[in-house]
């Protein structure tokens, strides 16, 4: 997949978060190192929902917390806020975590379970002194009902009392306390029955609306992400392949990868012909990744070209970019 370039960065716009060139990379001894992320750019409006895709080990979960700083990526900047994050002390990354918070990918394991829901919700607001504890009380029946939970009941209970798609919640709650301005959601429906799926992504749109949120959504689940997105970033082996709004990559996608992903989606008809779209062979290893193009090794249309030159993200048409040398035709 994919290249690099910066051809989809908007000049205009009420810009939150700005990336560019971001590179996070793992040593795991004197010659060998996981090449995670490489050269990663864009940028996100305020208000928007950007979709980042590919399948796993692609580096999208490690994007999003290089872009808190969790950990802190090998090169490049993430400018937030008008804030360059990767050249802040410690106690001026600190006074920025409020305004971008994650919900994260296993929401039973991402709450403490020694503790009840009150206290889990109530430890970030008592750490930013945001009230005493009667605002801080009001505060929490507010959280759990914008989650569509009852207080009442919910409040002194503990999460291994809790299903996945009610822990979730609680997640969705927590990091909203703050009151911030970005939330990055690593596949937060992952886990979950496809049922409570979409439970909760509705009460992700609807805490959007309601609090004015700017998110990113991690996802491998191409039908999840045209529901929630208004732009989607397609990614391979670090690298993004694909930039589009989501109702355009599907009509017209451009990208090998993206088509094949496009194809994997179920759909729910015994009596249509299974998609000729798959991609064969296994993918690289991030420790050596191909030359040139990195979906290369696996692509039906590679050339010599792709094997010298890494493709760079161009327009093919409004609002739609593409890192290919040979796209897929019309």
């Amino acid at each position: 997949m994919a290249g690099s370039g910066k051809a989809h960065m908007r000049p205009e716009g009420d810009v939150v978060l700005e990336v560019n060139d971001l590179t996070v990379e793992f040593k795991l001894s004197k010659n060998q190192i996981v090449k995670a992320v490489s050269g990663v750019s864009f940028d996100l409006i305020r208000g928007e929902t950007l979709a980042i895709v590919g399948e796993s080990g692609c580096g999208k979960s490690t994007l999003g917390k290089a872009i808190l700083q969790l950990p802190k990526p090998t090169s490049g900047s993430v400018n937030f806020l008008s804030k360059e994050l990767t050249s802040l002390s410690k106690r001026e990354l600190r006074d920025m975590r409020p305004a971008m918070q994650m919900i994260f990918q296993d929401p039973v394991s991402s709450l403490d379970p020694r503790l009840p829901v009150s206290e889990v919700l109530a430890e970030p607001l008592r750490v930013w002194k945001r009230g005493n504890e009667v605002e801080i009380n009001a505060k929490i029946d507010e959280l759990l009902l914008a989650a569509n939970l009852d207080p009442a009941v919910v409040r002194d209970r503990r999460s291994y009392e809790f299903s996945g798609g009610q822990c979730q919640r609680i997640s969705i709650a927590r990091s909203l306390a703050l009151d911030p301005t970005m939330i990055i959601c690593d596949e937060p429906v992952s886990a979950l029955d496809v049922s409570v799926q979409a439970q909760i992504l509705n009460l992700l749109q609807d805490m959007k609306d309601r609090y004015g949120l700017t998110l990113i959504f991690i996802s491998h689940d191409l039908a999840v992400v045209k529901a929630v997105s208004t732009r989607v970033m397609v990614m391979y082996l670090g690298k993004v392949c694909e930039v589009a709004p989501p109702e355009e990559l599907y009509r017209n996608t451009k990208h090998h990868y993206t088509k094949a992903l496009v194809g994997s989606v179920p759909i729910p008809d015994p009596d249509r012909p299974i998609s000729g779209n798959l991609i064969q062979g296994e993918p690289p290893s991030p420790l050596n990744p191909p030359s040139g193009c990195r979906f290369r090794t696996r692509c039906p249309q590679a050339s010599d070209l792709c094997a010298q030159e890494e493709p760079q993200l161009r327009e093919v048409s409004v609002g739609h970019f593409v890192a290919c040398h040979h796209p897929v035709a019309e």
